[in-house]
């Protein structure tokens, strides 16, 4: 008759080597991974970027399962989230990966938007700026500027005046066509980081993805702050023409040093 402790004995040592079977499986496929990873020519660090912005906006409730999308390009490949993911729950092999031929190489389908993130890269080379990520955004804020069609700009917010001018709402253009960024052109093309699509959110453009982050962010504390001195406090208080001029100016300087070289 077999003795409990020979029994718990067996399972120990089953275990264990069920266990290192598990870790030796587990180190071959990160194993592999790296290997396709290298002959594809795809950067483990682009993909990481985009997987910290995701989480961190998914956050702060900039974006959801179902709306906003992330990318960044890197050696003309454009690394962006997924169609209906959550981007607080994205792992490494679900970010795609789409390659100068539009073919997706790596990763799960790409979000529909793929067309207005390659359009917004493009108009932005095109341009002379210097745009290494892309950021769409469906926040509360800056969601209902754009729903109201408005644009967001103020003569009482220096840090808004100085960093961005203003917030300019682009017409609609159906959403998943290259009609919602002909729509925003001109807008990109001026060299506005952040324009409000109508009807459908925002979009950031920034030097890394991170960056482009960082303007939705604070965009949509800014439109926060707009909306509530506007429309509930009843109105701003201005600077006066001399000192709004300046900030149009220093303005004007931010955006030359983004100029790419």
């Amino acid at each position: 008759m077999i003795k409990f402790q020979e029994l718990v004995d067996y399972a120990y040592k089953y275990n264990r080597k069920n266990n290192k079977l598990t870790r030796e499986r587990e180190r071959q496929d990160m194993t592999d991974t790296s290997t396709k990873m290298r002959e594809l020519g795809i950067s483990k660090e682009a993909i990481e970027d985009v997987l910290f912005v995701a989480k961190r906006m998914d956050d702060k409730g900039l974006v959801n399962s179902f709306a906003g999308n992330i990318s960044t390009k890197r050696d003309g490949k454009i690394y962006i989230t997924p169609t209906g993911q959550n981007k607080g729950m994205l792992t490494p092999e679900k970010i795609a990966v789409i390659n100068e031929a539009g073919e997706r190489i790596w990763g799960m389908k790409e979000t529909s938007e793929i067309i207005m993130h390659t359009m917004a890269y493009d108009i932005c080379e095109e341009n002379g700026w210097d745009v290494g990520g892309v950021v769409h955004s469906h926040s509360k804020v800056l969601t209902a500027f754009s729903m109201a069609c408005r644009d967001i700009e103020t003569g009482a917010l220096p840090e808004m005046m100085g960093n961005f001018h203003k917030i300019p709402c682009a017409p609609y253009g159906a959403p998943g066509t290259k009609y919602i960024l002909t729509m925003a052109e001109p807008y990109l093309a001026e060299g506005y980081r952040i324009v409000l699509l109508g009807n459908h959110g925002s979009l950031a453009v920034g030097k890394t993805v991170e960056d482009a982050m960082n303007i939705v962010e604070a965009s949509e504390a800014i439109a926060e702050q707009i909306l509530i001195t506007n429309y509930i406090l009843g109105g701003e208080k201005a600077l006066d023409q001399l000192e709004i001029a300046r900030f149009y100016e220093i303005y004007k300087e931010n955006r030359a040093k983004r100029v790419k070289k």
